[in-house]
């Protein structure tokens, strides 16, 4: 198992965001953390990338405690891109990227070969190359959002605590990205906004609400109409789709849910005849 969280508890002042989280990822899965906004899935992550210190619980990264690692340790065994693209200085999007080659070096230890190497595969993979020596203040937010990819992918980690990584990026960026990911075959665990794109990519999914977690299965088990209509108040229809094999979610507006939901009641009890 690569990673294990058990009664992972965490507060902001008198405000609970994490009440006892469980969870745990295999060794090459996908798993995601979905649910609404608020529901406690940033502070989650955040308490396992070490942004924040839990309260309570205990964080097992390859059976060793990851609180007990030295920084540098864990940032070997684990790349984080987070919602946040700001940085307070200006820099060029190639030492951007080579920010990813830090853990592996010391204090006043430069760029050699093969690190330039690996910032130009990684700017290579995200369609960034051309970039290379332009600021990254001035790009854009998805642009930002694919640079802070690639130095993921330059950090030369094998599991990636993504947190909504694909929030700036339009739908083939989305694609490209998640599908990049898939190629890696890492390790993933990801705050996913997109239910569709969690249902496309997703080995396992967790359910947190109000800082719990409610649920959890594969996208088969999670993504029932009724499922999603007690997670986020909306009626929806969830078929496999002819072509991915996965699941493909329509959301209804509230009329049309209405008459979805008897329709498929009354189905659903003349089979049972």
């Amino acid at each position: 198992m690569r990673m294990k969280v058990e009664d992972l508890t965490f507060s902001y002042g008198k405000k609970s965001a994490a009440d006892g989280v469980s969870l745990y990822v295999e060794k090459g899965e996908f798993v995601g953390l979905i649910g609404p906004n608020g529901s406690g899935k940033s502070t989650v992550l955040k308490n396992i990338y070490r942004a924040l210190k839990p309260d309570k619980g205990v964080i097992w990264l390859d059976e060793e405690e990851l609180l007990k690692m030295s920084y540098k340790k864990s940032a070997r065994k684990m790349a984080v891109v987070g919602q946040e693209n700001e940085v307070p200085f200006d820099f060029l999007v190639e030492e951007m990227v080579a920010m990813g080659r830090s853990p592996y070096k010391k204090l006043f230890d430069v760029d050699n070969a093969h690190d330039k190497e690996i910032v130009h595969h990684a700017l290579e993979h995200l369609g960034m190359a051309e970039m290379a020596k332009r600021s990254y203040a001035h790009l854009s937010g998805g642009e930002k959002q694919r640079v802070l990819m690639a130095r993921a992918i330059a950090q030369e980690s094998d599991f990636f605590i993504l947190d909504e990584p694909t929030n700036h990026l339009d739908i083939s960026y989305q694609m490209q990205i998640f599908d990049f990911i898939k190629r890696l075959k890492v390790t993933v665990l990801s705050a996913i906004h997109d239910l569709n794109m969690a249902a496309l990519y997703c080995d396992r999914l967790y359910v947190l609400q109000d800082g719990k977690v409610v649920l959890c299965g594969t996208p088969e088990e999670v993504f029932t109409p009724e499922h999603i209509y007690e997670i986020y108040g909306v009626r929806s229809s969830v078929m496999k789709h002819p072509v991915t094999g996965r699941l493909s979610i329509t959301f209804l507006p509230a009329g049309v849910g209405e008459v979805f939901l008897s329709v498929s009641r009354e189905k659903m009890e003349g089979k049972m005849r």
